[in-house]
């Protein structure tokens, strides 16, 4: 008989279990001496004329190819288990039971009968020259034979799951556990050990898995990346007289009104001098602008670009760093008459609050005409890398 065994929810191919057991009795009264005595063994052994005793047949090098398809061929009492190379088979769940294959036993064959088969169990027979015991695995029925335990419903031995064998079971854990090494009991697998890189931020874990957290300023989007949380838009505590702005893991608080004397606000973030004589040597026109990047962004990198909002013929315009760039984080890098771009050198760590003055000079030969105005800019380096 031929039984194939599919594990529900292991990931193994399968596990194909060939074992025939056919055992074959003759039955006969006592007779006389001269009857003659024949020794059967249980198929799946054969027997040892030196030791006068049944032994096991070992399949796996009897056999050619016993088991194929890239599965190995394990022995067993009576016959072979063909399991994956990864399987964990526990042959015995207890230190005492006997480990023997069932002793031969001795039929006074009387002629004429033919043998008793019983399928896949073995014949117990108590008499008064000897005993015949099951072997690893079984145990004797009401009738005298051998039949299989199923030590998944009896001992209960796996922690989470048990798959019956014939004479024997093999546990399997569920997800997020390992077998440990006794081979029953599970043990939590850490996620987080396998790879830096299974969350963006922080990987915590948990029996039977793992969770992502964020540190904060931001939110879990989808299990392990993180997004900034836009708090100007959710909950901040600026004044009425201050504007929110929103950077990479926090928040800040600046004037809506940045202007100082002897500037005046002309409109969003923009300032004027009133009084030439007052402002003389100082910039008519002051710009504010912020802006966010993350922390150890990769340079260089082109972070703003500043532009002339008025074109006239005959106008050169020139760009410099006034102050903000005494460590050389940054360069401006000239793209065309009316335009520049600011590109970062350095990478910088957050959390940070960064200030760079840019001059934009425009200037005229032919009309005699110089001006000039100062942009602003206020970088804040966010305290992570996304």
């Amino acid at each position: 008989m031929c039984e194939r065994l599919q594990a529900t929810g292991v990931t193994m191919l399968g596990i194909s279990l060939c074992l025939s057991v056919a055992v074959h009795f003759a039955v006969s009264q006592e007779t006389e001496a001269q009857d003659p005595v024949t020794y059967t063994c249980t198929e799946g052994y054969e027997f040892d004329y030196d030791k006068q005793s049944c032994k096991d047949i070992d399949e796996c090098k009897t056999l050619q190819e016993a088991c194929k398809g890239g599965m190995k061929c394990v022995n067993h009492f009576g016959g072979y288990l063909c399991l994956p190379h990864n399987a964990r088979i526990i042959i015995s769940n207890g230190e005492n039971e006997p480990t023997n294959p069932p002793p031969v036993e001795r039929v006074d064959v009387q002629p004429g009968l033919p043998p008793i088969s019983r399928g896949d169990y073995s014949r117990v027979t108590h008499s008064s020259s000897h005993t015949l015991q099951c072997g690893v695995g079984f145990m004797p029925d009401s009738q005298n034979y051998c039949r299989d335990v199923n030590e998944c419903l009896t001992a209960n031995p796996c922690q989470h799951q048990c798959y019956n064998l014939i004479g024997s079971f093999v546990c399997q854990c569920e997800v997020g556990y390992e077998l440990a090494s006794d081979s029953v009991s599970c043990q939590d697998i850490n996620e987080c050990e396998f790879s830096n890189y299974m969350c963006q931020f922080q990987c915590v874990n948990q029996p039977g898995g793992y969770q992502c957290v964020c540190p904060d300023g931001y939110q879990l989007q989808g299990t392990r990346m993180c997004q900034d949380l836009n708090e100007c838009e959710t909950a901040h505590n600026c004044r009425e007289d201050e504007m929110c702005w929103n950077y990479y893991g926090g928040f800040r608080c600046y004037p809506r009104n940045p202007c100082r004397e002897p500037y005046v606000k002309t409109g969003e973030g923009r300032c004027r001098c009133q009084s030439p004589n007052v402002c003389r040597g100082m910039p008519p026109v002051i710009v504010y602008k912020y802006m966010s990047i993350f922390s150890e962004r990769t340079v260089p990198a082109d972070i703003f670009q500043i532009q002339a909002t008025s074109v006239y013929p005959n106008m050169v315009n020139t760009f410099t760093i006034k102050s903000g760039n005494e460590g050389g984080e940054f360069y401006l890098r000239r793209s065309s008459n009316v335009s520049a771009m600011l590109v970062m050198t350095k990478p910088l760590t957050g959390p940070r609050e960064h200030v760079v003055d840019l001059e934009m000079v425009t200037q005229s030969n032919v009309l005699s005409y110089r001006s000039s105005s100062l942009l602003r800019l206020t970088i804040i380096v966010g305290p992570y890398p996304f």
